[in-house]
């Protein structure tokens, strides 16, 4: 089961952003450990359904015309994982650097 998953949004018109920051706080090292490993196996299950969609499905709107088309979206998500990876390594060289 995906952490995002990607196929509980098809079908719905009530997208919202209430669950966006309801994650747990991480205090130990064993549960950054989980975490990870939960993340890659949903990651490589994630770039597997993509995968496996049909070239016409990409091109389909994605719930309602406001959201664009599934691709676009795809492409959103991975642009928006770069850009929170930028972060993660700005803080990490500031702290490294400032520790």
């Amino acid at each position: 089961m995906l952490l995002f998953p990607f196929s509980s949004f098809v079908g719905t018109k009530n997208l919202s952003d209430k669950y966006s920051f309801d994650f747990p706080t991480i205090i130990s090292s064993e549960e950054w450990e989980v975490f990870l490993a939960n993340f890659w196996k949903d990651s490589i299950e994630f770039a597997q359904m993509v995968e496996q969609m049909p070239e016409e499905k990409l091109q389909e709107i994605f719930i309602d015309e406001k959201y664009g088309t599934y691709l676009l979206n795809i492409e959103s998500m991975i642009e928006h994982c770069y850009y929170h990876l930028g972060q993660i390594v700005l803080l990490k060289k500031y702290f490294v650097l400032n520790v």
